[in-house]
Parts: C-alpha cells; structure tokens; sequence
C-alpha cells in the first residue's frame, strides 16, 4: 500500500519530492531529528521529545515560527499516522531543517518533515545483544554532541561496520577513547546491583529513553516495586569498564530496553536488565 509524509503541515504522497538540492539538512547535515514512538494513538514521552527538540533548535540558532509549537508537532504526527492506519503502534521521525542556500546566504525558511511507520511490539528480547566497540571513529564533545543532529556520521559508519561485522550495535567512543553511546541507543551498565551510565559530558545523545530511566530511579530503588533495591549513577566507561561488568543494556525509544548478551569475551546475564524493562515496560505507560 502506498503511504504518505506530511511535509511543512501538508500530507502527500511518499514520492512526492520535498527537498531541493540546496537544503541546508542535505548539504551540511544542518538540522535536527527526533523518533517518537506512537502506542494506542498517543506519543510516549512527548513532553521528553519537544524539550530536547526545542533545546537543539536554541542551540542551533534556528528561526522557529511561531506556528512550529508542541500542540503543531503532536497533531501532526497524529494525523499522518491515523492517514497510513499505524495509530496503534508507529515509529514517527520529525526532521527539520534550517531553510536552504549557502552557509552565508541561507534562506531561514524553516522546513519540516514527519514519517511514519508501523512497529511491531514486543517485550525483552530474548536473544541478547552481540556489540562492540567501531574502531574507526571519535565523537568530539562540545556542545553539540548531545543533540540529535542531522550531521550523524559517526553512527551512520559505526552501524555500516556493526553489520559488516555480524554485530547488533556498535559502540561509539569520543574524543577520551572512551565509550559514550551506541549507534542508536544509549548505554547501560550494571556493576554489583548498581546501575551507571555515561554522563551528558561524554558526549552521548541526550536519550529520551536514558531520561526515562533515570526518572524512573527512586522507583526501581524501591523494593516493593521490583523485589530489589539499587542506584543509578553517571560514571565514564572504558572498554575494560565495560569487560567488569555483570550486565548491560542499551535503550531507546522504538525499542525500549534491550539487554546485551555479549561484548568481545564477555557474556551478561539480565537479572536486573529485567527488572528495569518491568519498571519502563511501555505497554503499561498511563
């Protein structure tokens, strides 16, 4: 069945073209993204979505209308993925861009574009992730580094080697040789029913999904909640860091909690990985 974008707020038709040769996006990777996960004709974590979107936008110096507010962005959203009948679970990406021309000469015309598509649901997997550390690339860290740009390179190869490689995800180092996140998730690690993960100062992609988790904190620390009590805590990861430890997980929207089987040598079990996929388990969100 043929689908169908919106683009500046107008539905049409997937092979319409949209974007001319002069895109800012296109030619210099200057824009953002966001991917939403729809359930039952809702965005989860909406709210995690607009304050990061609008964080990056202030970073980038973007002209926004005054029209492109969250109110917008969700009936958008909403709209086209009830057009290609996905409204009861759908992987929704919002790109935007800056408007078009050269690096002095560009227009501000600010553009945006929402694709959808259906997504299948399921809880933890079973057969744990297989990943490893993409050689060939250092993120660097400035303020940049959080956002989720349209200038993703880094991951683009990291994902083209994990592949090549038989892997599931690769991980990314930053300028530290130090590991910061993965291809398409953020990284977790658990250490003696201790949970860590890499600061925002490393470099990593301010995750929605990390942000859940960490809001979740005082939750999972409860033991009437999960049978269990421990911390979360900010911490660097080497890759010996990573060898040390009892499990890891990776997590991201459209995915949610992953749990990772295996690093170089190294194999995890998921007692606790499971535990946090109960505490975060989408299909009972209210």
């Amino acid at each position: 069945m043929r689908g169908f974008i919106s683009f500046n707020g107008k539905i049409i038709d997937e092979t319409d073209p949209v974007i001319g040769s002069t895109d800012h996006s296109y030619r210099y990777g200057d824009g953002l993204f966001e991917t939403m996960k729809i359930q039952d004709g809702r965005i989860l974590y909406l709210s995690y979505h607009i304050e990061r979107l609008f964080t990056g936008l202030k970073v980038l110096r973007f002209a926004i209308p005054p029209f492109f507010t969250e109110q917008t962005i969700a009936g958008g959203i909403l709209e086209l993925c009830k057009k290609n009948q996905c409204e009861g679970s759908a992987r929704a990406r919002l790109s935007v861009s800056r408007g078009s021309g050269g690096l002095y000469d560009c227009d501000n015309n600010f553009s945006w574009l929402i694709e959808c598509w259906p997504l299948k649901t399921s809880g933890l997997n079973e057969n744990g992730l297989i990943i490893d550390v993409f050689p060939e690339a250092r993120k660097a860290i400035d303020v940049f580094s959080n956002l989720k740009s349209a200038n993703y390179l880094p991951y683009v190869m990291g994902a083209v080697w994990a592949k090549e490689n038989q892997l599931n995800d690769a991980l990314i180092l930053n300028s530290h040789d130090r590991i910061c996140d993965a291809t398409i998730a953020n990284i977790f690690w658990v250490k003696k029913g201790k949970i860590f993960t890499p600061p925002l100062s490393e470099g990593c992609v301010a995750g929605v999904m990390r942000k859940r988790v960490f809001d979740l904190r005082l939750q999972i620390a409860a033991p009437i909640a999960i049978g269990v009590g421990f911390e979360i805590e900010e911490s660097v990861l080497s890759e010996k860091t990573l060898l040390e430890a009892d499990e890891a997980f990776l997590t991201n929207v459209t995915s949610g909690i992953r749990w990772v089987k295996q690093f170089r040598n190294k194999t995890y079990s998921n007692s606790i990985v499971s535990k946090v996929f109960a505490a975060t388990d989408q299909t009972k969100l209210q």
